[in-house]
């Protein structure tokens, strides 16, 4: 375990980076999901057909692409950015499509009869949706998206792979350092990811519950 308590300050950095790619590309993610299962659900055809073809693209597409894309290609059209960034970009644009489909499975899972009455007293797409059929729908995509968030947590070790120093990229460089001592390594580094994904799925139990009494 030599190889942990020596570079604790290491893992502190790869734990800091970790937990700031999954914190900005998970807000991110949930504001563009969110946004594209409005466009699935729309009654205008062509946000409908954008909002199917993106799903479809990104989440049948590997990771790995997606950021081989955002770090090696957008910068052949002068789109150049640290790789944090670049990082962030990638895992919002790949995670946003699983919580499109974790939102629009709530919102499908709402009574249709809720937004014929919104539409009744008068109400637009974009009123009935934001007022009457979202507040309902994100209490049952509580459990869905906290998966997603967590996968998207444990996605970030994709980063190592290019150029970001997180906990998957730091437990790269102490393996290699330490050869000798490679299990003592992996198991920090497993454990730092647990400090983050073990709370999240905690905080998750507990507004799903509080969701339930309030329902």
């Amino acid at each position: 375990m030599n190889a942990v308590f020596s570079n604790l300050d290491l893992y502190w950095v790869g734990f800091r980076t970790t937990l700031g790619l999954a914190v900005f590309a998970g807000l991110i993610a949930l504001a563009l999901g969110t946004l594209l299962a409005a466009m699935r659900v729309s009654p205008v055809p062509p946000l409908r057909w954008l909002g199917t073809a993106y799903v479809e693209l990104v989440r049948n597409t590997p990771l790995t692409v997606v950021f081989f894309f955002f770090v090696f290609v957008a910068p052949q059209v002068d789109i150049v950015v640290p790789f944090f960034a670049s990082a962030v970009a990638a895992l919002s644009v790949y995670t946003a499509a699983f919580v499109c489909e974790a939102v629009r499975s709530g919102i499908n899972s709402v009574g249709v009869g809720q937004a014929e009455a919104a539409r009744s007293v008068g109400l637009t797409f974009p009123q009935v949706l934001g007022h009457v059929v979202l507040p309902q729908a994100v209490r049952s995509v509580v459990p869905p998206l906290v998966n997603v968030l967590i996968a998207l947590a444990k996605n970030t070790s994709v980063a190592g792979g290019f150029f970001v120093a997180e906990l998957f990229g730091v437990g790269k460089r102490l393996t290699n350092a330490y050869s000798t001592d490679v299990l003592a390594v992996l198991i920090g580094v497993a454990l730092c990811y647990l400090v983050i994904t073990i709370p999240a799925g905690a905080l998750a139990n507990r507004v799903e519950r509080r969701v339930a009494v309030a329902r």
